[in-house]
């Protein structure tokens, strides 16, 4: 339980951490192109504690869960003293404004980036293509029982052709038999029709070195068998004692085109999440009832709920996808065109450049930033449909909270 525990509080800090240098993004940006920072603060509610360097304040709140960075004339409508007029966000040119609202974003998408990167060069990326890695090595079982499926377990002195002809775990099985292999069910078919003594070459340290293994023929039930059938057919097969595992490791280098690849695929991820957001909601609310639905939405205390069972079961890939996963949807999040989020004034700033461009074509005058009262309706309607649905996501978290699998 003290595990899980501190593992529940550090997941909570890197979420912190996130979200101060999300912050920190838009406020470093802004100082750099010359607007006034009034404030920087982590944390929300009473002050704790503050100071001021330059013209910010800097300082942390009684309730750790955010932050803001004050940015005068953020907009139009935000009042700037004389001496702050020359420094309003809203004075500055449009790319500018974008940057600068943008970073919050984009710091996220780099976080998420370098996680993953320290994520492959340590324990390595998930093996999602199912490349022929060797993971766990074991005896050859000469025998599989046809209604669960399940191989014996291995004795102490039971052999493993793998390990006999030199495999070691990691490495990357890419020819048998001569034929070159770059999948596990292509290497795991062409096993199964093999007998006695054969090469296969591996892939070790960058190195290809070849090897001869004595495929055993053991006893398997055919391919497409399903558990708890007594009818499944059992044949002869080849088998070399070697499990799939479930990572690649890279090194510095290979690990940067790697990164970006898995790093894409997230991103495609986050966004499919996003379109699907609305039809999951029923999901949320039938577990507040108390109906499990791992595929269901997760608040940030659901997240953390499980990056605590991760760190209590010592899955630490498991705990720091899941802090990569949560970096690249916040920041996709929060571009969403919509206000108050950082996309919906980057919105409101391409409209006014966009309007301003056509009625300067047409001979006109600009007609100045938009008026964002116009906008509060559409703004509270989507401030309060947001929170309901974070309460709804926060109320399943703490009453039936998604758990990894024992």
């Amino acid at each position: 339980m003290v595990v899980w525990l501190l593992g529940l509080v550090l997941f909570a800090l890197c979420i912190g951490l996130s979200v101060a240098l999300h912050e920190a993004g838009h406020m470093f940006t802004a100082k750099w192109f010359g607007m006034k920072v009034r404030r920087y603060f982590i944390g929300f509610g009473p002050t704790l504690f503050s100071f001021r360097r330059g013209e910010t304040e800097y300082g942390f709140k009684a309730i750790p869960g955010g932050g803001f960075c004050d940015i005068a004339g953020m907009t139009a409508l935000d009042p700037v003293t004389p001496d702050e007029a020359p420094k309003a966000m809203w004075r500055f040119a449009t790319w500018k404004r974008v940057v600068v609202m943008s970073a919050g974003s984009i710091t996220h998408f780099i976080l998420g980036f370098v996680i993953l990167y320290l994520m492959a060069v340590s324990m390595g990326l998930p093996n999602e293509d199912l490349r022929p890695i060797v993971g766990e090595t074991s005896c050859a079982a000469p025998t599989q029982d046809r209604v669960t499926l399940k191989l014996p377990d291995c004795g102490p002195g039971d052999p493993s052709p793998a390990v006999a002809a030199g495999i070691q775990e990691g490495d990357e099985v890419v020819a048998v038999a001569g034929e070159p292999v770059n999948e596990w069910r292509q290497m795991v078919a062409k096993v199964r029709d093999l007998r006695g003594p054969t090469e296969f070459e591996v892939l070790r340290d960058g190195e290809r070195r070849t090897v001869t293994v004595d495929v055993a023929t053991v006893q398997r039930t055919v391919v497409g068998s399903v558990p708890n059938d007594e009818n499944n057919r059992v044949e002869n097969a080849g088998a070399i004692g070697i499990a799939l595992s479930d990572s690649v490791h890279y090194g510095g280098l290979s690990a940067v085109g790697a990164t970006f690849s898995f790093t894409g695929t997230m991103f495609a991820r986050t966004w499919e999440g996003l379109m699907r957001f609305p039809e999951k909601i029923p999901a949320v609310i039938r577990a507040i009832g108390g109906e499990d639905d791992p595929e269901r939405p997760v608040s940030v205390v659901g997240a953390s709920v499980i990056g605590a069972d991760a760190a209590e079961r010592g899955i630490w890939s498991i705990f720091i996808l899941m802090l990569a996963a949560l970096n690249f949807f916040v920041g996709v999040f929060n571009l969403l065109p919509l206000l108050p989020l950082d996309g919906g004034h980057i919105a409101v700033v391409l409209y006014e450049r966009v309007r301003d461009f056509i009625r300067k074509m047409r001979g006109k005058a600009p007609a100045g930033p938009v008026d964002y009262n116009k906008l509060a309706g559409i703004t509270m309607v989507f401030v309060v449909l947001g929170g309901a649905i974070v309460l709804l996501t926060v109320t399943a978290d703490v009453i039936n909270p998604i758990r990894l699998p024992q």
